[in-house]
């Protein structure tokens, strides 16, 4: 009994990858380019760096321009805002704004972790706001909501 007990392990890991980091060390993430029929200028470099920022904090993963283990890119391909729902008098009274990424990914280490997908966000707003009133704060929280769905589908352990 005793032999049993000493030879059981239990070992916990707290991080939030599931990175061979002997294996994979370098991630090459490319400029995702604004490719919707609506833009709002400023998302685009607000999402190109929310996603560089989260891999640089969240992975050990050296950033490289060209030739990396792990490969993202991709483009914002829809940017919309559109009528939620409808009040009593016939009016609009929610408005919802929604973005929407294409990701190529593409692991060099293990091509059947590869993938191509669309990642979407949205949020909501009262339809008696003004849409610049609220933008920068809603596009924020999409952002923040695409870049972790891209993170826990590329490396995280999930």
């Amino acid at each position: 009994m005793l032999l049993l007990i000493a030879g059981c392990s239990v070992s916990y890991k707290f991080t939030s990858t599931s990175i061979d980091y002997t294996t994979t060390k370098t991630i090459e993430i490319a400029n995702f380019p604004l490719r919707s029929a609506y833009v709002w200028a400023p998302m685009h470099a607000m999402f190109n760096n929310e996603l560089t920022d989260t891999y640089a904090r969240q992975t050990k993963l050296q950033q490289v321009k060209r030739h990396g283990d792990l490969q993202l890119s991709g483009e914002i391909v829809e940017y919309s805002q559109f009528n939620k729902a409808v009040s009593a008098d016939g009016f609009s009274n929610q408005t919802q704004l929604k973005m929407t990424v294409n990701v190529r990914f593409v692991n060099n280490k293990r091509h059947t972790d590869d993938f191509e997908r669309r990642f979407t966000a949205s949020a909501e707003f009262d339809a008696s706001q003004q849409l610049n009133a609220v933008q920068e704060e809603l596009v924020t929280q999409m952002i923040k909501d695409i870049v972790d769905q891209i993170f826990n589908a590329t490396v995280a352990n999930w």
